[in-house]
């Protein structure tokens, strides 16, 4: 390849995502943002159309002369897989390249679903996906796969997650075992990671370059952006933010992890945990008939959002309470890394309309300079979709259009 081959594939790529980002742009816009003369970029441009990266999207508004051409990217040109392996569901997405889905399925992890019971569902769905859209399988561009951690990214292997349902996720090759099984070229990065990857697209506002997510379900996960940058530990320790100590003479969720861990505060866990307990000592806090002669290891997250719903007050004030210790480990993490956007997700962000503001409102108490120094806090946009989204643009990212 000559000296320019390597330069010019790019910046082919750099005006391929600007055109992605903004959707329609102007040649004359894309001259603004680029080095190139005017000739350099009509080539460019023409290539792209040739090979069907992009497409005329009309005309602009004249600003005095003749309307501009307008360029937006072909959606369709491939497609991509977007899988969330967790813990309390699983998902599974076709996205186009606008990472719009075209289809999606859903399932709850539950004690049947091992390894094995999930994966060959996720084949055969991604075979139906295909079939239901009429996309050939030489069009799909790969499989992205957002996970519980702790795992392998470079072999592709869940390590040993802890706390499913079903047994049997211990040193799981997902990654091998989808490409055998679909023929299709498979990736994997931590679901946290995956989340602020979908989060950062989805914001739209490129100035923003350091990023901290924070996602609080069954376990708490987090997520650092540095420059644009998803920020990678010297290993993939899943929950790590959930082991903050926030109160030295406190208890802990199991039987290992710290004392006093932020986890055994604020989680799905540590919630059906106090209910249970409550149970077990013969105090019935749930309303309803069917409540009260439930055994305490029936009582799930299901059973206490859905008492919320029905403004059970002793329910409402265990959540409450653990936004307040969620905000306080929050504001722990914001004076470290000094974010300029906070995004929030998971179950118990959306379980009660008033957990995320308390969350907020704690975590201000605590930040350090506030208010001189106040970054961006975001309730997570794409919401449960986050995960699959973001796995399907990391894939996107490493998409050749060579």
């Amino acid at each position: 390849m000559n000296k320019t081959g390597p330069f010019m594939s790019s910046v082919k790529r750099a005006v391929y995502d600007r055109i992605a980002v903004q959707k329609d742009i102007s040649k004359a816009e894309l001259l603004e943002r680029f080095k190139l003369t005017g000739s350099s970029l009509t080539r460019l441009l023409e290539e792209l159309i040739r090979e069907g990266w992009i497409i005329e999207a009309g005309l602009g508004q004249s600003t005095g002369g003749r309307k501009p051409i307008l360029y937006r990217i072909n959606p369709l040109r491939r497609v991509i897989f977007g899988l969330e392996i967790s813990r309390l569901y699983s998902s599974l997405g076709l996205y186009d390249l606008n990472m719009n889905p075209l289809a999606f399925s859903r399932w709850t992890m539950d004690e049947t679903m091992t390894p094995e019971h999930l994966l060959e569902r996720i084949a055969a769905r991604i075979g139906s996906m295909l079939l239901e859209q009429g996309i050939d399988k030489s069009r799909v561009e790969g499989i992205g796969i957002g996970a519980v951690g702790p795992l392998d990214r470079q072999k592709g292997i869940l390590i040993n997650p802890q706390h499913f349902p079903a047994e049997g996720w211990q040193n799981l090759p997902v990654c091998g075992w989808l490409e055998q099984r679909t023929g299709i070229k498979a990736v994997l990065e931590n679901g946290a990671n995956t989340a602020l990857i979908g989060e950062h697209w989805a914001l739209r506002d490129e100035r923003i370059q350091d990023m901290l997510y924070v996602h609080a379900g069954t376990g708490l996960r987090s997520a650092m952006m540095s420059s644009g940058q998803i920020v990678h530990g010297a290993v993939d320790r899943e929950g790590s933010i959930g082991q903050m100590v926030i109160q030295t003479d406190g208890h802990r969720l199991h039987d290992s992890g710290n004392y006093g861990a932020l986890e055994a505060y604020a989680s799905v866990q540590a919630l059906e945990k106090q209910v249970r307990a409550q149970r077990r000592l013969g105090l019935n806090r749930l309303d309803g008939p069917e409540k009260k002669e439930m055994p305490a290891d029936k009582i799930n997250f299901d059973t206490l959002t859905e008492a919320l719903r029905q403004g059970n007050r002793f329910v409402e004030e265990l959540f409450l309470q653990s936004a307040v210790y969620l905000g306080i480990g929050l504001a722990n993490l914001i004076n470290i890394l000094h974010p300029e956007a906070v995004i929030l997700g998971g179950p118990l962000i959306h379980a009660h309309p008033g957990y995320y503001d308390k969350v907020i409102s704690a975590a201000k108490d605590k930040i350090y300079y506030y208010p001189e120094y106040q970054p961006l806090f975001v309730n997570e946009m794409l919401q449960e979709n986050a995960v699959s989204t973001g796995a399907a643009l990391l894939v996107f990212k490493q998409m050749s259009l060579e």
